[in-house]
């Protein structure tokens, strides 16, 4: 029998066959998938095959090839994976220029991960209206420099509804991840784009004490939308450690020091300080953002473990 993973629990897997009903899953004995180090072999959005036993439950037996994924470095101290969803047409990023303020070397530290997975990523800036004049120029100046780059950037109030319309109209019929720190308003939005939800997804305040979200999801689940598609639901996440590129590969999941790259004078530049290198007289000129290069730079110093369990 073939399903959807849509709940992963941590022991469990609620998978809806193509048959209609939704059944607890587990993974049989030591499956695991060839290739790839995870924490978790099985993950939200793929599909499966899975066999029946008496007590109504079933066993994971077989996974069919993913479209994509995307992952970020385990939490612990290992060297494996979390593979956070699979087979995404896009990536919603949601992030705060305020209460509380996305870093950008998170939001380009997720975009890049993105990138080298394959899957299309979206901006989305939320809470506009609490914004001041100054966040507001900020704001508006961080959609010109991504924009620029080639990603589509929505600003969005859920709490006046403005620009609501235009997140919903690009999600219609898509698989959509919902990514983000905890605290940009993820709970809410899902409320909003699922307002019947049987158990609806809790919210949580801000801590007054340190402007952090406080985590309010544990596992990720996916969740048919009214009119068609379906919305992935991932845990906040405070830091994003990149896992598995190679030094020279980063370069490559940014496209503007991708596509300037192609001028430097050594084939293997490494953006950091050999001469002749375009990327960094780019960076002089302003044709590349200083902060996009210091999000690269943070990428090439991941070989400090100690960086994948900050909070950026």
């Amino acid at each position: 029998m073939r399903g959807l993973v849509v709940k992963n629990t941590g022991s469990w897997y609620l998978v809806k066959t193509d048959e209609g009903p939704v059944v607890e899953c587990k993974i049989k004995g030591n499956f695991r998938l060839k290739g790839i180090r995870s924490t978790n072999p099985v993950a939200v959005g793929d599909w499966v095959h899975i066999t029946l036993n008496q007590e109504g439950t079933a066993l994971i037996h077989e996974i069919e090839d993913r479209k994509n994924y995307i992952i970020r470095k385990a939490s612990n101290l290992s060297k494996q994976s979390h593979i956070i969803a699979a087979n995404l047409d896009q990536a919603f990023l949601l992030v705060t220029v305020s209460h509380p303020e996305t870093n950008t070397i998170f939001i380009d530290r997720f975009l890049a991960t993105a990138e080298a997975y394959r899957v299309p990523v979206s901006l989305v800036i939320n809470k506009t209206d609490l914004y001041n004049e100054d966040e507001t120029r900020y704001m508006h100046a961080l959609i010109n420099l991504y924009t620029t780059i080639g990603y589509q950037c929505f600003p969005m109030s859920i709490k006046t509804g403005e620009g609501t319309d235009a997140v919903k109209e690009q999600m219609k019929g898509k698989v959509t991840l919902l990514s983000g720190n905890s605290g940009v308003g993820k709970s809410s939005l899902i409320n909003l784009l699922l307002p019947n939800l049987d158990i609806k997804a809790k919210t949580s305040e801000i801590s007054s004490a340190h402007l952090k979200g406080m985590h309010t999801t544990t596992f990720s689940e996916m969740y048919a939308l009214p009119e068609g598609g379906y919305l992935v639901d991932t845990p906040g996440i405070k830091g994003f450690g990149t896992f598995d590129m190679e030094v020279e590969e980063i370069g490559h999941y940014f496209p503007e020091i991708f596509h300037t790259s192609a001028n430097c004078k050594y084939g293997n530049c490494t953006h950091t300080h050999e001469p002749g290198c375009a990327v960094r007289d780019a960076v002089e000129q302003h044709l590349i953002s200083q902060s996009r290069y210091a999000s690269y730079l943070s990428m090439l110093d991941d070989k400090d473990e100690k960086k994948y369990r900050e909070a950026y």
